[in-house]
């Protein structure tokens, strides 16, 4: 489910919505903001999906959240 596998393509795995994620983020943006961008987006799909990318970005430090706002970290 995070990693891509023999059944679970690379844009649909949970790295792969995230790359899809960091990729629209291209400034300081809301969560729904982001969500209304990503929403069409055919690997990432669901809410859900989305949520889970994001915590999984989190996570391992790509995206920060300053005053209310989802921001890229510098990497």
């Amino acid at each position: 489910m995070i990693l891509p596998t023999k059944h679970i393509p690379q844009n649909e795995a949970l790295i792969g919505v995230g790359a899809t994620l960091l990729s629209h983020l291209s400034g300081p943006m809301t969560v729904s903001g982001l969500w209304e961008r990503l929403r069409s987006e055919p690997n990432v799909g669901t809410f859900e999906r989305f949520v889970l990318a994001s915590n999984l970005l989190y996570l391992i430090g790509a995206i920060d959240i300053k005053d209310g706002l989802i921001v890229r970290t510098a990497s």
